[in-house]
């Protein structure tokens, strides 16, 4: 596993997923009230790109059906989503935010 570089840490906005293509895995970086986390940007039940949903409260909603996420734990908490996302560790090194994969 791996660290990988997302943006320096004053380039995030508040709720605004920043995406990151490592191989064949999408991963999307949140900036929230309370830290950095990095999820899925792939939702669990249809192929749809979360960083293109509504996020608000710590959850995003898939743009596709609706299903919503918890950003910091990856658990789905609304049908049709009932698998969770996968979610990596996120530090900031350098004043840089990354995520390990």
């Amino acid at each position: 596993m791996a660290w990988h570089d997302v943006a320096p840490e004053g380039e995030f906005e508040m709720d605004v997923p920043k995406v990151v293509q490592v191989g064949e895995d999408r991963v999307a970086v949140f900036r929230l009230a309370d830290g950095f986390y990095a999820i899925s940007d792939v939702c669990t039940h249809e192929y749809a790109l979360l960083s293109d949903g509504f996020c608000e409260e710590g959850k995003i909603e898939c743009p596709l059906h609706q299903a919503c996420f918890d950003i910091r734990s990856g658990k789905a908490l609304d049908e049709p989503a009932e698998v969770d996302l996968a979610i990596y560790p996120t530090r900031i090194d350098g004043g840089v935010v990354q995520f390990q994969l």
